[in-house]
């Protein structure tokens, strides 16, 4: 009967979920990427990383204790420290100038040493005792054998000293210029040519070229102290202003038109001007030379050192001059 028939409907409605509203969504989201070992503080790798970083701050702090230097063992601005027993006392006896004598250990008693003892104390110039350590720093770790000398900074000459030195002479001037020589070893062997063939003095560039040091020192077996070289702002001008007041320019190249050994102008107040390693003269020293020259040498040969160049040239100049 119709009013028995039950309803298709549901007895119970399921009514809507509430919801929690955006409450749990930090939970849902978690703690972030879990740390390394090393940073949580509860971990054995925390404890370990702590303790190479104690070890490295300690080793920081001996370090930095031991660069500490006595006040009295720093070097002026421009002074430099020959090391090693040989060296210092190849040094002092090419005359290479000192000021003080820098000492540590066992090398007080050694007997090559005592030659450079007698000469600073001939000199005025302090003996000083340091220790193994201070000199390490000294000579930035170099193999000093508990000994090292001052050297002052080189005194440069004019290019009116140059010329002025052929007044005390009877033979023309003559005057090497090194253009953008930049091996001090260069530098050094071409002083002590210039001191062996009567040179009136070298002329170097401010830039782009090697300066006096105790490499140059050294090399020059004391000839740096007998021969002034003059630092000039710029070579070009300098030789022009040597022109006018009769020297005679030869540029040395490979490529020259003559020999040096047939100079036909020996006699003449002369600058020999020798190029850099590898490149040679410049442009405008080239252009500014009145002749170039050039050294015959075997064909399978490209060139000369720079020093050797010059040091040749300057012995053919000499051999013309006493046969002229």
């Amino acid at each position: 009967m119709p009013g028995n028939q039950r309803s298709a409907r549901p007895k119970h409605k399921k009514r809507p979920a509430v919801g929690s509203g955006g409450q749990n969504r930090r939970r849902l989201e978690g703690k972030g990427p879990t740390p390394k070992a090393e940073d949580r503080t509860y971990h054995p790798a925390y404890k370990r990383k702590k303790a190479v970083e104690a070890a490295v701050a300690a080793q920081a702090a001996r370090e930095s204790a031991r660069s500490k230097l006595r006040a009295s063992l720093h070097l002026e601005e421009g002074y430099e420290l020959i090391a090693g027993r040989n060296p210092v006392v190849e040094a002092v006896r090419a005359g290479v100038p000192l000021t003080r004598v820098f000492m540590a250990g066992a090398a007080i008693s050694d007997e090559r040493v005592g030659e450079v003892v007698r000469t600073a104390t001939a000199l005025g110039a302090p003996l000083i005792e340091v220790s193994r350590t201070e000199l390490d720093k000294m000579t930035h770790e170099a193999v000093h054998q508990g000994v090292a000398i001052e050297v002052p900074p080189f005194h440069y000459a004019d290019v009116e000293d140059l010329i002025a030195r052929t007044e005390t002479t009877s033979r023309p001037g003559l005057i090497v210029a090194l253009d953008s020589v930049t091996d001090p070893h260069n530098l050094g062997a071409a002083i002590r040519s210039a001191s062996a063939f009567g040179v009136d003095g070298v002329v170097i560039p401010e830039r782009r070229s090697a300066s006096v040091n105790v490499t140059v020192w050294k090399v020059s077996a004391g000839a740096a102290a007998r021969v002034p070289v003059a630092k000039v702002t710029n070579l070009v001008r300098t030789l022009e202003k040597l022109k006018t007041l009769g020297y005679f320019v030869v540029g040395l190249d490979g490529g020259g038109s003559v020999s040096v050994d047939t100079l036909t102008l020996a006699d003449v107040p002369l600058v020999v001007v020798t190029g850099a390693e590898g490149s040679g003269l410049s442009r405008l020293t080239r252009e500014t030379c009145d002749v170039i020259a050039s050294i015959p040498i075997a064909a399978e040969l490209e060139s000369l050192n720079a020093s050797v160049a010059t040091g040749i040239a300057l012995y053919q100049i000499d051999r013309l001059r006493v046969h002229a």
